[in-house]
């Protein structure tokens, strides 16, 4: 079958699959596994978003989005070169990933017109959900129940050990640094399987703005910054757009120099079967007394010293 993805966590469900080579087709932002770098690259970004900060991005996003130019084109001859029989798109933001809309719009130009997926995640079951609807439009059900079966253990492994301890640890998980984004849909469920309490997000809820003095008045003990898209490297440098804020010295999470910054673009923001290695990173952060090990290397850094202090 001739596979087509709109969106990296399609790309690495199909992978994970065992169906690289049915890809025919990805987004300029499928970048895992490294066999998606090879694909056809049929969707690209009029937002060049290289050396850009959060913030700068988010005024060129708001500006093209309000005035309805689009994101993201799509390139109608490596489509029609593609030749699709499954084609993979989303419907939970249209600001992170092409709109279904306009993934339509394109398609029902081919002839054949393909099967078409959307996926619209809001948990982990969800995300669980959409690998098993891949594998049997794929026809590789019992690879997607594998699959599964595999990362519900994990799960529950994890949930199983947080349950030990009693210490349940309030959580802030930021998304965005400017303006502040709350991270939500399956990221507070993550940490409550974790062993934490999210004090900002909504569990299966989309991420939300917020000021910064819901950030001091919920007195995290942790603070977890996972910018989506940005990996380690790059959401560094946004450390100071928190550590420079009036009252930042005033939370927990400051006082006992509790503050990570995780790889947001592979752990979080997609909605594929690396969550689960997002979980188990939140809980070895939270609890590095029930767990270890589960961190990749460049998966997190804890911020300290002079990074740490208000300049």
């Amino acid at each position: 079958m001739r596979i087509i993805s709109f969106l990296p966590s399609a790309t690495e469900i199909v992978c994970a699959l065992g169906l690289a080579d049915s890809l025919v087709g990805v987004t300029h932002e499928c970048d895992y596994p490294a066999d998606a770098l090879r694909k056809p690259r049929v969707v690209n970004s009029f937002v060049k978003t290289a050396g850009l900060a959060s913030d700068e991005i988010d005024v060129v996003v708001k500006e093209r989005y309000l005035s309805g130019q689009p994101l993201y084109e799509i390139d109608p001859k490596v489509l029609a070169d593609a030749q699709p029989e499954l084609a993979i798109t989303q419907a939970l933001c249209d600001v992170c990933a092409i709109p279904s809309e306009q993934v339509n719009d394109a398609l029902n130009a081919l002839n054949p017109v393909p099967q078409v997926i959307s996926l619209d995640p809001h948990s982990l079951d969800d995300m669980f959900g959409d690998i098993q609807r891949i594998g049997e439009a794929a026809g590789v059900t019992d690879q997607a129940r594998s699959l599964i079966s595999s990362l519900v253990d994990r799960r529950d492994a994890v949930a199983a050990r947080a349950g030990l301890t009693e210490d349940k640890p309030r959580v802030a998980c930021l998304e965005w640094l400017d303006p502040i984004l709350v991270a939500g849909h399956w990221v507070p469920e993550m940490v409550s399987i974790a062993g934490g309490r999210d004090c900002l997000g909504r569990p299966g809820e989309p991420s939300f703005k917020t000021e910064w003095i819901n950030v001091i008045e919920s007195d995290p003990n942790f603070i977890l910054a996972m910018p989506c898209g940005f990996d380690v490297k790059r959401a560094i440098p946004e450390i100071p757009k928190l550590t420079n804020r009036l009252g930042w010295s005033e939370t927990k999470a400051a006082r006992e120099e509790r503050l990570f910054v995780l790889d947001g673009g592979s752990y979080y923001s997609r909605s594929g079967p690396r969550l689960i290695d997002g979980l188990e990173m939140i809980a070895e952060i939270l609890h590095p007394d029930f767990f270890s090990g589960l961190i990749p290397q460049r998966g997190a850094f804890h911020v300290s010293g002079d990074l740490f202090r208000v300049s």
